[in-house]
């Protein structure tokens, strides 16, 4: 019995792969599906769109040239195998560690990584981009959009469709089709591509035609010509309905994504169209993975763990108890009290814990897609209205819907609550998901009130206060568990059933008493105070602050704004330090505010949050600890300043 050979160890670029049989690019397809998976169930990261696309990968590095060709993958998290087969299969084992390559394409990574993504719909004006450039330097290298049919429902999208439409440039535009984002797709455009691809069987008996054609001795090229026209006249008259081909584009498809011959033969054809062309992709997420396969949304992401996936904690299931479990808790809770309650999310009702909801008020539920900018304008409009909706929305997602919650949300004072997820630090990553700009931007925002809470149970006081209020609200909580412990602590917390925090006091904070004080004098005191999702931080350098003698009051500011000034002043004058801890950006953060309050005073002021520019990924502890935000470096900053 002959074994066959392996193939991926050989293969260091994407030159490699160039002369490769078709039975050796099969066994490679499942070389590279093993070590993501392998890779995927040590460090976690994307699962199911990566196994989705390992052949188109495999084909688009046959038939392309990167990276004088660009490639642009749209969101980037299933570029994976793009990663493998550039130069990067020996330092894949680190992809999503602490230094290690990133799980998202990057610029400064790789030449073959053109331009970095993170965010959705971008793919398209990006290459659209690199292709003006390239025909204004005189080059003729090429670029390709990757985008899914979960990305194409970004407004961005249309907008660079329309744009390179217009132009006429060989833009070639991969549509992958695989019925999913994270979420199953929902709206229009997800009815019409399966629509459109119920069209394969024609598609494959016109390529099976094309191939015969072209073989046929002494006409068979100067034949396939004349029937290509005529198909385009044809198609012209009666097919009426693509709407790529009514934006400018040819429209090829839908071509088998896992057929790696059929891919080609595709690709090469639109190569030589010189004219703007989207290609149709049918594929599976998760393909090759059974598990996958059957629930692509469970292991679209998977947490780092050792064990194979199926066994692994997945996205959507919480390790004990979660602010994002808490806050969808929260909200069937509320919701059954609460008849104007409405959810509205943006391709992440898994992601943010609305599934309850969604099952228990299918009515009163909305996915808007990934649309975030219309997802926040929906819900100003439903608030107008007279409901009282919740948008619920990833912190790094939220910035893409700024301009929607200044100009319909926040000047026209409409009470709209966000619910906004993974603030702060988020693991694994990257830059690019990072929820550390919300409190400089929301803050900013004229009529807006930005919370953050410490515990669980904070958390749903948080989330009933502002439905009572008549103006926007924003809760901004981590990608993290909820504090529990076996000891009661100081004044509240989750250990406690029957012990709840302080009522909320509009803009006022509370003092938190980690640990009864010691009997006896220690020397000296100041005045910390924290944003919610730092309590487990403050906690830990609580601990090391009393075992230094630094006598130190603990301050949770709950209100990030607005914020009652003369309180927060007539608290700082009582101490000869004030520290302001933060897991924000450093410009336009709540520390730069406090130092200019507390500006003439004799207090001296120390802001500690998470600086300014790109941030690495890593784990949660690690980045905060990278930051000096951890029990650790806290204390050290504060016995410095002491």
């Amino acid at each position: 019995m002959n074994e066959k050979k392996p193939i991926l160890e050989h293969i260091n670029g994407p030159r490699d792969i160039k002369n490769l049989t078709v039975s050796e690019l099969k066994t490679l397809a499942g070389e590279i599906r093993h070590l993501i998976y392998t890779t995927v169930s040590r460090n976690g990261g994307h699962l199911s769109s990566n196994l989705g696309v390992v052949e188109l990968a495999i084909a688009l590095h046959r038939v392309f040239n990167s990276p004088e060709d660009k490639i642009v993958w749209d969101v980037g998290h299933q570029c994976y195998a793009h990663k493998i087969l550039t130069g990067r299969r020996e330092t894949f084992g680190s992809i999503r560690l602490e230094d290690g390559i990133s799980g998202f394409p990057k610029r400064s990574e790789s030449l073959h990584d053109p331009f970095g993504t993170g965010h959705a719909s971008t793919s398209v004006s990006a290459a659209l981009g690199f292709l003006v450039g390239e025909r204004l330097s005189g080059g003729k290298g090429l670029a390709i959009a990757v985008i899914g049919d979960g990305a194409l429902t970004g407004g961005i999208a249309y907008e660079a469709l329309s744009h390179a439409g217009q132009l006429g440039l060989p833009l070639i535009v991969i549509l992958n089709d695989n019925r999913m984002s994270i979420s199953p797709n929902v709206g229009g455009l997800s009815k019409y591509l399966s629509r459109l691809s119920m069209k394969a069987k024609y598609q494959n008996f016109r390529r099976t035609v094309d191939r015969l054609v072209k073989k046929i001795p002494m006409f068979g090229g100067t034949l396939f010509t004349g029937i290509t026209r005529l198909k385009r006249a044809v198609k012209a008259a009666f097919y009426i309905d693509n709407f790529f081909v009514d934006l400018g584009f040819e429209y090829v498809g839908p071509v088998n994504g896992h057929d790696i011959e059929q891919l080609e033969d595709v690709l090469r054809d639109v190569q030589r169209l010189n004219l703007p062309v989207v290609v149709h992709v049918l594929t599976k997420k998760g393909k090759g993975y059974e598990p996958a396969e059957q629930d692509p949304s469970a292991f679209h992401a998977v947490v780092p763990s050792g064990k194979p996936p199926e066994m692994a904690d997945v996205a959507g299931k919480s390790v004990g108890m979660s602010f994002t479990r808490e806050f969808g808790d929260a909200m069937i809770e509320l919701g059954g009290r609460e008849p104007r309650l409405v959810a509205v999310t943006a391709a992440m009702e898994h992601g943010t814990g609305l599934s309850a909801f969604h099952g228990a008020f299918p009515d009163r539920f909305f996915d808007a897609g990934i649309a975030e900018e219309h997802a926040v304008t929906f819900a100003a409009a439903l608030a107008a209205r007279g409901l009282r909706p919740v948008a619920a929305i990833y912190s790094t997602f939220l910035q893409r819907a700024l301009d929607s919650i200044i100009h319909d949300v926040a000047l026209q004072k409409l009470p709209v609550v966000f619910a906004v997820d993974r603030a702060g630090f988020v693991a694994g990553d990257g830059e690019t998901h990072q929820g550390l700009f919300d409190i400089s931007l929301l803050r900013s925002v004229p009529n807006m009130t930005l919370l953050a809470p410490a515990c669980g149970k904070e958390l749903r006081m948080m989330l009933e206060w502002a439905l009572l209020q008549d103006k926007p609200c924003a809760i901004r909580y981590p990608k993290a568990s909820v504090r529990t412990t076996d000891r009661p602590p100081g004044k509240y917390g989750e250990s406690v059933p029957d012990h709840s925090p302080p009522p909320i006091e509009h803009g006022r904070g509370v003092f938190v008493e980690f640990f009864p004080v010691p009997a006896a004098p220690v020397e000296k005191k100041v005045f910390v105070a924290f944003t919610g999702s730092l309590y487990s931080s403050m906690e830990a350098a609580a601990r090391l602050l009393n075992e230094s003698k630094i006598n130190a009051d603990f301050y949770n500011l709950r209100f990030l704004k607005p914020v009652d000034e003369g309180h927060l002043a007539s608290l700082m004058s009582g101490y000869r330090a004030a520290v302001f801890v933060e897991e924000g950006v450093k410009d336009g953060g709540f520390g730069e505010y406090a130092a200019a309050l507390a500006s003439g005073k004799k207090v001296k002021v120390l802001t500690l949050n998470a600086g300014d520019g790109c941030f690495a990924q890593g784990s949660r502890d690690e980045l905060l600890a990278r930051h000096g935000l951890n029990g650790e470096g806290i204390a050290a900053s504060i016995r410095a300043l002491l």
